[in-house]
């Protein structure tokens, strides 16, 4: 009688009656304490600069940090880089020759590059050749690769010297020419 002056009744008939896994879940509800969760409204920017001010909280990939620089990896950095250089020079002429196509001839190209001095012609050749012969020789080990040769850990590294010797020697064969 002295519970349901309370307000005790209809909780202790629940738990009464309740099956036993459910006795459990009530006596669980009401020994763990609960906690006040405030909520806000922010506008739609706030959600942006809060997911901002976290990733500034992240660290960045580890792998240049606790890596020890590999062959396989470093090759791959700069297969990407030449690939974009080279692909950013062509674009770059080409625009160019679409903006002032008389300028850009091969008759004013050739007279331009005899009138320079050979150190400048061959830092020239140079800077083409070499990331020019990279890009191939990388291409063609990937290619090997797709092909499923070359695959294991001693074959990659194989073929990633074999690629830096034939760029070394294609690359000076090119700047001789």
């Amino acid at each position: 009688m002295m519970s349901t002056r309370i307000g005790l009744g209809s909780v202790t008939r629940r738990v009464a009656f309740a099956p036993v896994i459910g006795r459990n879940r009530i006596a669980l509800r009401t020994l763990i304490p609960k906690r006040g969760v405030q909520i806000q409204s922010l506008p739609p920017s706030a959600s942006e600069e809060i997911l901002n001010a976290q990733r500034l909280k992240r660290p960045s990939s580890p792998h240049f940090t606790i890596y020890q620089p590999q062959l396989t990896w470093l090759s791959s950095i700069a297969n990407r880089a030449t690939g974009g250089a080279l692909s950013a020079l062509l674009y770059g002429f080409s625009l160019a020759y679409l903006v002032a196509p008389d300028t850009f001839t091969s008759v004013n190209i050739v007279e331009f590059v005899a009138g320079l001095p050979d150190y400048v012609k061959y830092t020239g050749k140079l800077i083409l050749a070499a990331p020019f012969t990279f890009h191939f020789w990388n291409g063609l080990r990937h290619l090997s690769w797709d092909m499923g040769k070359f695959l294991s850990l001693k074959g990659a590294y194989r073929a990633g010297y074999a690629v830096l010797g034939a760029t070394a020697i294609s690359t000076v064969a090119l700047v001789l020419m």
